[in-house]
């Protein structure tokens, strides 16, 4: 068996061509697990050959829109397809507070919808089955699948002013993989991703660019969000061995954009694999990757 992360999305909130909003995906024989839900989450799953009825469970690491923008689409699309496939309601794994307010509230805008729909064609109203967890300090499980074989630990990160975010860390027979969400490079993400097999991380080009953005309202952007110099020492520091980038800021436009990524990575001091993300670029751990 193999495990495979899958990048759904790599754009920010600006748009950009061909770059959906933040999100990843990671599967494990029948178990799918989503990592946020940016704009277009459904569109690139289906791409990836996974509907939403078949997602295992959904993750969010922090309230920030171009993150959860999408699911509603994701829980009101599971909704419909269950006429033909029974997987009940969409599970969603978040921090207690602002992401679980959201996810209970999902619904609402959608109620005379919902009702047109009940009145017709659908028995049950939608439901989302929401499992909080308190904000936590150091890396503690959230998740396990039910047989076991793969688990999702959380630890709080540093997006301030966001006081909410956190990373996922999660482990397969196959190996670990590391889902940054946003945030600073900080020590909480170096913990939990050491040595692991694939850090999935945001990165942004704060010191190549800090002489452009400066006095600008992007200088303010860059300060919480991973530099991508920064990020190629924490790398290094944690003997992560394939670095996989997203959320990238600014997005790629050409081939040349996304070599300056790398060379950042370079900079800082990491010197293993290195993957600038595209949407639905895929990577592969266990037998035969």
């Amino acid at each position: 068996m193999t495990t495979t992360v899958t990048l759904t999305g790599t754009g920010v909130p600006h748009p950009s061509p061909g770059r959906a909003g933040a999100g990843t995906l990671v599967r494990h024989g029948d178990i799918a697990l989503q990592f946020d839900a940016g704009r277009s989450t459904v569109l690139r799953l289906t791409e990836a050959g996974l509907r939403p009825y078949a997602i295992t469970a959904l993750f969010l690491t922090h309230i920030h829109s171009d993150h959860v923008v999408d699911l509603a689409d994701l829980a009101m699309t599971r909704w419909v397809e269950q006429q033909l496939h029974m997987t009940g309601p969409l599970t969603v794994v978040c921090a207690a507070g602002h992401c679980e307010r959201f996810a209970r509230a999902i619904f609402e805008p959608y109620s005379d919808d919902i009702a047109v729909r009940m009145a017709h064609v659908q028995p049950v109203g939608p439901e989302i089955d929401v499992r909080p967890f308190p904000l936590p300090a150091v890396p503690t499980e959230v998740w396990r699948s039910a047989d076991g074989s793969v688990r999702v630990e959380s630890v709080l990160v540093h997006h301030e002013p966001v006081e909410e975010a956190v990373a996922y860390r999660v482990t397969t027979p196959d190996g670990v993989i590391v889902i940054s969400g946003d945030t600073r490079v900080c020590t909480e993400v170096e913990d939990l991703a050491r040595d692991c097999d694939i850090l999935v991380h945001e990165a942004c080009r704060s010191t190549p660019l800090r002489d452009a953005v400066a006095g600008s309202i992007f200088e303010t952007i860059f300060e919480y969000h991973a530099d991508s110099v920064a990020l190629g020492g924490l790398a290094a520091r944690a003997g992560v061995r394939h670095l996989v980038l997203t959320h990238l800021i600014p997005p790629p436009r050409v081939d040349a954009d996304a070599d300056a990524f790398a060379r950042d990575v370079r900079d800082g001091g990491y010197d293993g694999p290195v993957t600038v993300g595209e949407d639905l670029v895929t990577v592969t751990l266990g037998t035969g990757a």
